[in-house]
């Protein structure tokens, strides 16, 4: 029995006091149906959580030694959360699971199996969205569609989620990414490894509500852009190519018909009015730069 493998289970909670108990119940009923060679420790990360949250894990700890707990000082947001509980992992492989009961536990045989058969690491991918609103699923549409179509060396499954088994391997280079915008996500399938998935239907949440609002969904997705694309610096840089040279072309007009040939139109602009020209070119080379 020593000699078992750990499998860490990383669960991010904010504001989850209802369904910590009820996911702990369900990781440990279904664990009883794995292969006892696989131990398992479950680490709840609390992201500064204002609620009971705190007092439901401590009471499973002090009647389960195998799990841990790490709190915040305050809300960080769930990627950094994520990333805590896997720098402190010890298992040969880590999962991440949401506490709202919405990443099915009884999945967890299934990722570990397609471990076993040499993928280092497993994507959870949902079906459909259960109780998610018109706006969330066609922003989730574009979103992937418009990642997929601009990253740069990253290909996202559409409705892929965090719920997700990583290798001990890949848990190390991870852990050594300093970003601190991050979408774990994003981060995890720019490295590589040989994955698989597992598609499965996303129930309602069970209780409370959900944390990622969508603003913090809109900011998510724009910090994406930025951090996986180099698309939006190339659209600045065309965009500064076609104001220098505009600008360059009425400047030179401006300056050879009003000085040399004397034309009315070009001696309609005044020498305020031919500063903003150079001005603008100005702006169009720093653009381009």
């Amino acid at each position: 029995m020593e000699n078992r493998k750990t499998i860490s289970l990383i669960v991010p909670v904010y504001n989850e006091e209802e369904n910590i108990p009820l996911l702990y119940q369900e990781i440990v009923k279904t664990w009883n149906t794995i292969d006892n060679k696989y131990d398992y420790e479950i680490i709840f990360v609390d992201d500064g959580s204002s609620d009971q949250s705190k007092q439901r894990i401590k009471e499973i700890i002090d009647s389960d030694k195998k799990v841990r707990y790490i709190g915040f000082s305050r809300n960080f947001g769930k990627e950094m959360a994520t990333t805590a509980g896997s720098h402190h992992a010890k298992g040969e492989a880590l999962i991440m699971i949401d506490a709202d009961l919405q990443h099915p536990p009884h999945l967890l045989p299934e990722f570990i199996k397609k471990w076993e058969e040499g993928n280092q690491i497993v994507i959870g991918v949902r079906n459909k969205h259960g109780g998610y609103s018109i706006f969330k699923k066609i922003g989730s549409t574009l979103f992937y569609k418009i990642m997929n179509r601009i990253g740069d060396n990253i290909r996202l499954t559409p409705f892929s989620t965090d719920y997700r088994l990583l290798d001990k391997c890949v848990i190390g280079y991870f852990n050594s990414f300093t970003e601190r915008n991050r979408m774990t996500r994003g981060l995890i399938n720019w490295l590589g490894f040989e994955k698989d998935f597992i598609y499965f239907d996303s129930p309602k949440r069970n209780a409370g509500t959900a944390a990622y609002g969508h603003l913090k969904l809109t900011k998510l997705a724009l910090s994406s852009f930025v951090s996986y694309s180099l698309w939006p610096l190339k659209v600045a840089g065309y965009l500064g190519v076609f104001i220098t040279i505009f600008s360059g072309i009425l400047g030179f007009y401006v300056l050879i018909g009003k000085y040399v040939f004397h034309e009315s139109f070009a001696s309609s602009f005044s020498g305020p009015a031919q500063l903003a020209i150079f001005t603008v070119f100005l702006v169009g080379i720093i653009l381009t730069c």
